[in-house]
């Protein structure tokens, strides 16, 4: 058995940080507040990227910043050494994976790093930020479902009532200015098929935690992404003045790929690992909050009745799936 897993009575091997250890509680209870300033990092990125794209086109600005982090990964796992195994680092570890899992990972880095930038931009071009941020909202109904219908993880019904109270938030956050229009369904569908594929890249990586490292799984598929992605920035790159660049725009570059990219998918792997696919995507719903939050004190934006009852709906609805730890779920035997 993998150091990595444990089985329970019922033989299902779960992940070692599912064990009944003092202060396990609490452990879990800091990493959710990790979780939760991850979420901030994130909505907070939509003002800095918004502010970087004024000088940096599109597809060019994503490459960079994508390029930027799989070179942070891959020099992680170049030094990192490898959990219960401090003789090797991550990077030397890379023939531990079956060439099954490094089909899945090439799959994961499709749906998850290629495809889904593809459709994110392509969505944003298309369609109102009102638009694209509902339908962002539905993601953890679409990775709730995914998980339930393959069996993954079992979905509580105060669960779903959470989801339900939370996409109400973003309703009323930013859904109100949502517009149904044919100028706008190329940009929607897009963005819905961006969510689809989040969901296959969530709930298709979490059996791979079982067995492999957060850092590995994360850096593995961001770098075979961003292989998969340059060559649809490189026209942009080409075409950029360089020096016309201001240092405000490449700081905020540099911000979205160490932080909302780097670290922040590190820890939100870690946390698929540890508490679910299901409780982990609720917390995305916490974006939303935390970019209107950063519009209100940087951007100078006024908060209205309806947003900050929005603002409440997403928390009230975030809480409840916290109340009561979902069921454990299935990790896969070993093979």
């Amino acid at each position: 058995m993998s150091r990595s897993t444990r089985e329970n009575g019922s033989g299902v091997r779960l992940p070692t940080p599912f064990r009944s250890v003092p202060g396990h509680r609490s452990s879990l209870a800091s990493f959710d507040a990790l979780v939760v300033l991850t979420t901030l990092v994130w909505g907070s990125n939509y003002t800095i990227v918004k502010t970087a794209l004024l000088q940096i086109p599109e597809f060019g600005f994503n490459a960079l910043r994508l390029g930027i982090a799989s070179t942070l990964f891959v020099a992680v796992l170049a030094v990192y050494p490898a959990p219960g195994d401090e003789g090797r680092r991550l990077f030397a570890t890379a023939r531990r994976f079956s060439p099954r899992e490094w089909a899945v990972l090439v799959g994961l880095a499709a749906a998850g790093h290629f495809l889904y930038q593809l459709c994110f931009l392509g969505s944003v071009a298309r369609t109102s930020v009102a638009n694209s941020s509902f339908i962002i909202g539905t993601s953890p109904v679409a990775v709730s479902l995914l998980a339930a219908a393959v069996g993954q993880e079992r979905v509580s019904r105060l669960h779903w009532v959470g989801a339900v109270i939370s996409l109400a938030g973003i309703y009323l956050l930013v859904g109100v200015g949502a517009d149904v229009s044919r100028a706008s369904l190329a940009g929607d569908l897009l963005m819905m098929a961006g969510v689809c594929c989040w969901a296959v890249y969530a709930v298709g990586s979490w059996p791979l935690l079982a067995r492999h490292s957060p850092i590995a799984i994360t850096g593995y598929t961001m770098a075979i992404g961003t292989l998969m992605y340059v060559p649809f920035g490189l026209p942009d790159l080409v075409r950029l003045q360089w020096a016309s660049v201001t240092p405000g725009a490449w700081a905020g570059l540099v911000f979205s790929a160490v932080f909302a990219l780097f670290a922040a998918y590190i820890v939100w792997h870690t946390s698929i690992q540890r508490i679910g696919n299901v409780r982990t995507s609720m917390y995305s719903n916490l974006i939303p909050v935390s970019a209107l939050a950063t519009a209100v004190v940087v951007l100078g934006d006024r908060l209205t009745g309806r947003q900050a009852a929005g603002a409440a709906a997403v928390l009230v609805g975030v809480g409840l799936t916290r109340l009561r730890r979902a069921q454990q779920p299935t990790i896969p035997a070993e093979e």
